[in-house]
C-alpha cells in the first residue's frame, strides 16, 4: 500500500457519497484498489472502493470491524456494498506519515505498543473469525490472540503525541498466534522506515520491546514465509 503516483478516477459511488464535499485519492494497493478520503483538514469519512474480483475482501471487513469496534479503536462501518466499503474517520495519522516516517523510533514503538493493546483487549473466546488466510498451517502458538491480520506499518494510526490511535484494514482480522502479527509488523518496518547503512534495522527491537516480549526467531521466520508464501522450514 502507497501513495497515489498519479490522478486517480473516482468511482460514481465514492462521488455520490461525498456530495459537494472534497474527495482525495489517499492510497492504493497492489490489487488495484484505492482509499479515498472525503473532506478535508482532517478527513471525516474514508472510502475504499476495489475492482470486482477482490470486492470479497471488503465483504469481509464489514462483519470484522463492526465486532472490533466493542472493544478496540478502528473505524466506524457507515455503509457498503459490491466492492466499496464507506467508513468514519479515526482521528489519527497513518505510522508512515510524513510526519511519523522522519520519527521511525516513535512510529515503531507506537506499532508494538498498539498491536499488544489490540491483542489483550479483543476476546479470543468471543472471536467469530477463523485464522487470518494467509495464516495456514504454522507452528504450535506461544500466544493465541486475535491478530490484526496484515499488522503492516501503514494500518495503525497515531496520534499526535506519538501513542497508537487505534486500526485500520482489518479484512483479515481473525485468531491466531500473536507472532503472526508480530512477524509481519516487524518485517514491514524495512519498508517504509529507513534502515542502517549495513542493512540492519534497529525497529524490530523497538517494536518488540514496546509490544513487551523478546524476539521469537523461528516464529518470525514461520510466519514471515506464510506471509510470502515461501516453504516453511521445518522446526
Amino acid at each position: 500500500m502507497s501513495a497515489p503516483r498519479a490522478p486517480q478516477p473516482i468511482p460514481p459511488v465514492v462521488a455520490a457519497l461525498a456530495g459537494d464535499r472534497p474527495v482525495t485519492a489517499v492510497w492504493v494497493n497492489e490489487l488495484g484498489g484505492v482509499t479515498f478520503a472525503i473532506g478535508t483538514a482532517p478527513p471525516t469519512e474514508y472510502v475504499k472502493s476495489y475492482p470486482g474480483e477482490f470486492a470479497h475482501l471488503l465483504a469481509a471487513e464489514v462483519p470484522r470491524l463492526r465486532w472490533a469496534r466493542a472493544y478496540t479503536p478502528v473505524p466506524a462501518v457507515l455503509g457498503a456494498g459490491p466492492g466499496w466499503l464507506h467508513t468514519a474517520a479515526v482521528p489519527g495519522r497513518s505510522a508512515v506519515d510524513p510526519l511519523w516516517s522522519e520519527h521511525p523510533e516513535t512510529a515503531a514503538a507506537a506499532i508494538g505498543a498498539g498491536l499488544r493493546g489490540l491483542h489483550d483487549a479483543l476476546p479470543v473466546p468471543d472471536c467469530p473469525f477463523g485464522p487470518p488466510s494467509w495464516v495456514g498451517a504454522a507452528a504450535p502458538p506461544d500466544r493465541l490472540v486475535v491478530c490484526h491480520g496484515d499488522a503492516c506499518a501503514p494500518n495503525t494510526l497515531m496520534a499526535d503525541d506519538g501513542s497508537c490511535a487505534g486500526h485500520v484494514d482489518l479484512g483479515d482480522l481473525g485468531v491466531a498466534d500473536r507472532w503472526a502479527d508480530l512477524a509481519v509488523a516487524t518485517m514491514s518496518l524495512d519498508w517504509n522506515f529507513p534502515v542502517a547503512g549495513d542493512g540492519s534495522s534497529a525497529w524490530e527491537a523497538v517494536l518488540l520491546d514496546a509490544y513487551g516480549v523478546a524476539p521469537d526467531r523461528d516464529r518470525i521466520a514461520v510466519y514471515r514465509a506464510l506471509w510470502n508464501d515461501e516453504p516453511v522450514a521445518p522446526g
